[in-house]
């Protein structure tokens, strides 16, 4: 039984979804070396061509914060309260660990692909 076009796209859409939502912790703790707040966070991600929406990023943020990977404060800036969002000592440790696994995975999928480095 072949798959239609739409059955792949759902396929498709969903390990793309499960290949993201790794990445994008990851994309997040590096960008938090840093400080932001979350429309800063999501402009810097964008920049560097990671888009998230709000729905997934401040859930996200509440996360890694509640693990201990993030710290926060509430501080007023123009005139309104924004929470502002770091890497806490523990969330760079954790960093530095999921960087070098990261890069190790991605070596070697790129080897099993046939990718160049």
């Amino acid at each position: 039984m072949a798959h239609t076009m739409a059955g792949e796209a759902d396929i498709f859409e969903t390990l793309r979804q499960e290949l993201r939502r790794g990445s994008l912790i990851l994309a997040v703790l590096g960008q938090l070396r840093a400080e932001h707040y979350g429309y800063t966070l999501r402009k810097a991600l964008a920049d560097a061509g990671v888009e998230i929406d709000e729905g997934a990023l401040y859930p996200m943020l509440r996360r890694l914060e509640s693990q201990g990977l993030l710290t926060s404060e509430w501080r007023e800036e123009a005139r309104r309260n924004k929470r502002f969002y770091r890497l806490s000592p523990d969330g760079e440790a954790v960093l530095d660990r999921l960087v070098e696994e990261w890069s190790g995975l991605n070596a070697s999928v790129a080897a099993i692909l046939g990718a160049s480095s």
